[in-house]
């Protein structure tokens, strides 16, 4: 099934860090607004040369005319940031996907406690502007590199979010660093934590709550990247297509999303790491191998669906709902 797409034009382009651009994106036709969004969202864009990544909404949500991004240039990517940095110019048009968000705010919270790491400021930014516009109670660490490499600094040095945002970055000698333990080993009821930004960073912030305690309900969390799954002790299984009968064998060195295309069926994808949920597929029947940083442990534990382009299969068979 294919995902409406809207056209866009890139109205602005500007660096804002060392390697960072902010590109701001505005409707191509008058004829038809931007859809809305919530703090979290992002939305695929569709590059030259076929590539389509995922990039989180960094504006404030009240913003109803524009989707403004923050693209980090980085030299190890798969050929997407490079597309923004030097394809991607002022006055060309884009197609992208609605916003999405599995990225959001609870409304629960009594207190909002926000990590970011480096440029994964991008959707913690949303979230701050939305929660300082409507005078909900937050906190946010801001952790980089260096100054030079801190994305949206004047941004954040507004009255509105300057009191609330603390800055740690890793080459000033003598300045305070991020003390996450006293952060977090004190469980407060009605707090709740928000983290994105590296994997390593991501892995210690929520491993370091996890080890005091705080529920998974409070914790919230949104990947950029995952490490590639070790397959070299991966077996063949089966694939059944519900809707045929038809069965396909999973070969140890193919993704189901591979070995499915071979035969014909075609499952969308995008990041191919397990961590935008694109490709998630319903399962009928068998046991899923889950290997993706999209889903949660309790939507793990239901095993009525997975991700095709990572993920593979503990029982003999999976019967898939297509």
């Amino acid at each position: 099934m294919s995902i409406p797409k809207l056209t866009v034009r890139v109205a602005r382009k500007t660096l804002v860090a060392q390697g960072i651009c902010c590109v701001e994106l505005v409707s191509a036709s008058d004829a038809y607004a931007l859809p809305a969004f919530t703090a979290g969202s992002h939305i695929d864009v569709y590059l030259p040369g076929d590539i389509v990544r995922q990039y989180s909404l960094c504006n404030d949500p009240g913003e109803t005319d524009r989707y403004v991004l923050g693209v980090l240039n980085d030299p190890n990517s798969r050929g997407g940031s490079k597309a923004m940095h030097e394809a991607v110019t002022e006055g060309c048009t884009l197609e992208i996907s609605e916003p999405k968000n599995h990225f959001e705010l609870s409304p629960d919270a009594e207190q909002h406690v926000l990590f970011a790491g480096g440029i994964g400021i991008t959707p913690i930014l949303s979230m701050v502007q939305f929660l300082a516009r409507n005078g909900r109670p937050f906190k946010m660490h801001y952790c980089t590199r260096s100054k030079a490499t801190t994305a949206f600094a004047q941004r954040l040095s507004a009255p509105s979010l300057a009191t609330h945002v603390t800055h740690y970055f890793d080459d000033a000698i003598g300045t305070p660093k991020l003390e996450l333990e006293a952060e977090l080993k004190t469980l407060r009821l009605g707090a709740h934590i928000y983290v994105c930004g590296p994997k390593g960073f991501m892995d210690w912030v929520l491993g370091t709550a996890r080890s005091y305690g705080w529920p998974e309900s409070q914790l919230h969390y949104e990947f950029f990247a995952a490490d590639a799954p070790d397959l070299s002790d991966a077996d063949s299984f089966d694939v059944r297509i519900a809707s045929s009968g038809q069965v396909i064998t999973i070969a140890k060195d193919k993704t189901v999303v591979q070995a499915l295309a071979e035969c014909g069926i075609e499952i969308e994808t995008s990041c191919e790491q397990g961590i935008c949920g694109t490709c998630l597929t319903g399962v009928k029947e068998g046991r899923p191998d889950h290997k993706d940083l999209f889903l949660t442990q309790a939507e793990h534990d239901l095993n009525d669906q997975f991700t095709p382009c990572c993920s593979r299969s503990l029982s003999p068979l999976l019967v898939l709902d297509l």
